[in-house]
């Protein structure tokens, strides 16, 4: 699980304001603490001979870390999310005290998660204003295809790291300083699993789909699935030349997430976006 397999450790996590070229080192002020708990447990064992004996056992602990002997591991859980649970909260509170909607978009690699980003802020921003904060691990590639629309936006590069977290927005918001009444788009790493752990303050998660991907992506991913609002099926001009079961994918999507809101487009043709916009609209 990504809160324990370390891909982030010693990573360099950089952002960068596309404005003015200004480019910050995001440093961590998480401190690892080991904390031992020792826990005694005793049994009794009756011999043949009807002699009792009590063995006591000390069991101890160690939080967030493993100990490899003897090619076995112990490992043992601490809630390492509860800071990024707290500070997502200060976002949370930020965001509502400007009036602003947050918007997390999650999506594997190359499910249209930038295009769909492009085409929402050119068609809808003589009606929104429009922020993003746009994660990779590493380049401005996508940052700068999203300033090319005259759109406010920062890239925060997490090196190793597979997804945003709290801290990451907190400092990001800083470098943006998105105005009073507005959206704020975070476009998150690709990837289907560590982002769907980490709250970032935001509004609402959606999880961006192919029909590229495969209609089980909702079952083989479901903790994705989950923990979103809204499931987006894009690239569906590309229907007639796939074998993709739309539904499927639906029925996949409602098996995990019966709540979950669905919208089926295209960014390339327009088909099926205005109900996409409608639901921003609605929920601003």
């Amino acid at each position: 699980m990504c809160v324990t397999c370390g891909c982030s450790d010693d990573a360099e996590v950089t952002v960068t304001n596309l404005e003015n070229g200004k480019v910050e080192l995001v440093e961590s002020h998480d401190h690892l603490h080991h904390h031992h708990h020792h826990n005694q447990h005793s049994h009794t064992h009756t011999l043949a001979d009807g002699t009792v004996v009590t063995h006591t056992h000390e069991q101890q602990t160690l939080a967030a870390t493993a100990i490899h002997s003897h090619n076995q591991t112990i490992s043992l859980e601490q809630n390492i999310l509860a800071k990024n649970n707290l500070i997502a909260a200060q976002n949370r509170g930020w965001f509502k005290g400007r009036n602003i909607l947050a918007i997390n978009l999650m999506s594997s690699p190359g499910s249209g998660k930038t295009t769909l980003l492009t085409r929402t802020i050119n068609d809808l921003k003589s009606q929104l204003t429009i922020s993003v904060i746009e994660g990779d691990q590493e380049t401005t590639n996508d940052a700068k295809k999203i300033q090319d629309t005259g759109c406010k936006v920062v890239q925060i590069n997490t090196g190793a790291g597979c997804h945003l977290d709290a801290e990451m927005i907190d400092q990001g918001l800083q470098q943006l300083n998105p105005p009073l009444d507005s959206v704020v788009m975070i476009e998150n790493v690709g990837n289907l699993v560590c982002p769907a752990l980490f709250d970032l303050g935001e509004n609402s998660k959606v999880v961006i789909l192919s029909v590229t991907e495969g209609e089980d992506k909702p079952i083989k991913y479901p903790q994705m699935f989950r923990n979103s609002q809204v499931m987006i099926l894009t690239k569906i001009d590309l229907l007639p030349y796939i074998n993709f079961d739309v539904q499927k994918c639906i029925e996949y999507a409602l098996q995990v997430n019966p709540q979950i809101q669905i919208f089926k487009l295209s960014a390339t043709t327009g088909e099926g976006l205005d109900s996409w916009y409608k639901w921003i609209s609605d929920n601003y």
